[in-house]
């Protein structure tokens, strides 16, 4: 079985060895963007231009459960290895079970990518077995940004890119990073073709902040800013969303020359404004809640999406107050009276209820003409002369 599989390793190093020093077009470890024309028993089959076809080994296409993960007409990336009797192979990586020192040095060479297994943690970064081999990946060349947990990559089978072969192999140096990122631009370059503003598309939230949620859209990260994601107020970003929550939103803006996608779940909310001429009028009354408490008034929602606000003025009873916080509070359910309403600035000034009635109240002992004596009745008119 030894015998075997060393004569296997240096037939395939010696596939490396002839194709660095051929005469093709290709260049070893060159990254080509290839069309599948065929699939057939366990070779695929690119299409190169002209006459020209490569071949790929299947089985580097195919999932855990034994399943292609391309069809006749997808266009996959996958790198040239050889030239031999006509025919072009390319791999998408090599294998760790096809590496011995001999491949390895060829692959650092080639540039080609290579499998390996995270084996543990290491002073400054991880061990990595490939083959019978032992190389290093510093934690700056794993994964595309720095992890919480870098645990969590020991025991799997990764692909890296060798930056670094020297001692016959006894000091090898790898990078996951540069795979990921090779992958991250050409899925970028995809999605430049299919992608465009106020495009709806479907993602999956990656992780939670203060500011907002990085949601996953087709392998690329966009922002959904707390501000986009309902058209009520959201405090907390946790009691709205969930990391792993699978979300519908529309492209708000798309800037590739940062890579800055931001998205906006709100936009696919019907908008409470369209309907207030028919819903409100000045004059109306209505119950809310209080959602938000400044220095110069309380935004009262009539409904999500829908903030009115009581000025401080309005908030005085007898006694003039500093704060509006002094008479009431957050989520405490207020009746007003709709005051104006802005449509062009999307604002609307309410007064509680409770106001409105002291003045009326106000107004009918003023203008009482009965002749039934009311002392409190003149003494409010004698305070106003």
């Amino acid at each position: 079985m030894n015998n075997k599989n060393n004569n296997n390793e240096e037939k395939f190093a010696d596939l490396l060895e002839n194709s660095i020093s051929g005469n093709n077009s290709l260049e070893p470890g060159q990254l080509i963007e290839a069309k599948v024309v065929a699939i057939s028993g366990d070779c695929i089959f690119l299409y190169l231009g002209g006459k020209s076809e490569g071949q790929l080994d299947a089985a580097e296409m195919t999932d855990k459960d034994g399943n292609l993960t391309v069809k006749e007409g997808d266009t996959i990336k996958a790198y040239f290895v050889s030239s031999q009797n006509g025919e072009m192979n390319f791999t998408t990586r090599i294998s760790s079970d096809k590496v011995g020192k001999a491949v390895l040095e060829n692959t650092f060479e080639s540039g080609i990518p290579i499998e390996g297994i995270v084996e543990k943690e290491i002073k400054g970064g991880y061990l990595i077995k490939i083959g019978d081999s032992r190389a290093f990946c510093p934690y700056s060349q794993m994964g595309l940004e720095r992890v919480e947990n870098p645990e969590k990559y020991i025991g799997n089978n990764l692909t890296f890119k060798i930056l670094e072969y020297s001692e016959n192999g006894r000091n090898v140096l790898l990078s996951n990073r540069i795979i990921l990122k090779e992958e991250y631009k050409a899925q970028i370059e995809i999605l430049k073709k299919s992608l465009h503003k106020d495009m709806n598309v479907k993602g999956t939230i990656k992780s939670l902040q203060d500011f907002g949620a990085f949601v996953d859209i087709g392998g690329v990260q966009a922002l959904l800013p707390i501000s986009e994601i309902s058209r009520s107020r959201v405090d907390d970003i946790h009691q709205s969303l969930s990391i792993g929550q699978e979300i519908e939103a529309v492209i708000i803006n798309l800037d590739w020359q940062n890579e800055r996608i931001s998205v906006s779940m709100k936009k696919l909310l019907p908008d409470p404004w369209d309907e207030v001429k028919t819903k409100y009028k000045n004059g109306s009354k209505h119950t809310g809640k209080i959602v938000r408490i400044t220095n110069f008034g309380a935004f009262v929602s009539l409904e999500p999406g829908l903030d009115g606000l009581i000025h401080i003025s309005d908030l005085d009873g007898d006694t003039r107050i500093n704060h509006p916080r002094e008479v009431v509070k957050v989520g405490q359910s207020i009746e007003v009276q709709i005051n104006n309403i802005d449509m062009e600035k999307k604002r609307m000034s309410l007064i509680p209820v409770a106001k409105t009635l002291e003045e009326e109240n106000y107004k009918q002992y003023m203008e009482n003409d009965s002749d039934t004596y009311n002392p409190f009745g003149d003494l409010l008119k004698d305070k106003k002369k």
